[in-house]
């Protein structure tokens, strides 16, 4: 049976977890481990995510384990690769504070595609990756997310963009561990960490599954909303290591047409 570990990397998020929390503990499929890596938060998260983490555990007809860790980190990504390091599932996915599940049969759903019934897990997708909704702070849907998966991707395809959003990017734990996130970047190291699971997944021959349907709600509200210019220079960054400099200009110039024409086209 698949096993999903399920990260959420929490500060401060006391006002957006709750949902995060309601949506992971409803999922039907049972073999489930939730990982909460909190950096030592000041409001009521932490007793929050112990009182979820009990009622869990108390729960006769619940199978998901619930592991909560709360100290300093040196940031986002630094929380992100102690989740990596802990996960003891078959794939890895992070979902934050205020995001959360399109609905409760999602990991089921996911569970049961023919290309993972077989017995030889090495042959498994090295990524499952699906569609993203965008929601506000209330939780209200606001739309799909500009940026739309391919149903053919992979590493190269993010020369066009992150055209997966990193929380419906599902990674192999035995790949993931392996390519710890790089914290020289403070906003994109996500960026940077698909781009290098897709490169392993090429290299060891594996594919790249295409879910072909939401598989997040997320906050749009975020960190690289909230540090949009030096997100935007990091991914620059990100995407020269990747691509080279030549076809990381030609992209971007790509993107400001990209960007200008959808404001003046109706």
């Amino acid at each position: 049976m698949i096993r999903f570990s399920v990260v959420t990397i929490t500060y401060n998020a006391a006002d957006t977890l709750s949902r995060t929390l309601e949506s992971v503990e409803s999922q039907t499929w049972s073999a489930l481990e939730h990982i909460i890596v909190d950096g030592a938060s000041k409001d009521g998260t932490v007793a929050m995510a112990c009182d979820y983490r009990k009622r869990c555990a108390d729960n006769p007809d619940s199978h998901h384990v619930v592991t909560v860790v709360s100290e300093p980190d040196r940031g986002l990504y630094d929380a992100m690769n102690k989740g990596l390091a802990m996960a003891q599932g078959d794939y890895i996915l992070f979902l934050n504070a205020g995001d959360y599940f399109p609905d409760a049969t999602i990991l089921e759903r996911i569970a049961s595609r023919p290309e993972l019934q077989t017995d030889d897990r090495s042959q498994w997708p090295a990524v499952l990756y699906g569609e993203t909704n965008i929601v506000d702070e209330e939780g209200r849907y606001l739309g799909k997310r500009h940026l739309s998966p391919p149903k053919h991707l992979s590493w190269r395809s993010f020369c066009r963009g992150m055209l997966v959003c990193h929380q419906a990017f599902y990674a192999r734990v035995d790949i993931a561990r392996t390519i710890p996130y790089n914290l020289r970047y403070r906003f994109s190291a996500d960026v940077d960490w698909c781009i290098r699971v897709m490169k392993q997944a090429a290299s060891q021959h594996l594919s790249l599954l295409c879910l072909g349907m939401p598989v997040v709600n997320y906050l749009k509200e975020g960190q690289t909303t909230r540090n949009h210019r030096a997100s935007l220079k990091e991914r620059f960054d990100v995407m020269t290591v990747h691509y080279g400099w030549v076809l990381t200009v030609v992209m971007h110039g790509w993107f400001v047409v990209r960007g200008i024409s959808k404001k003046i086209l109706p």
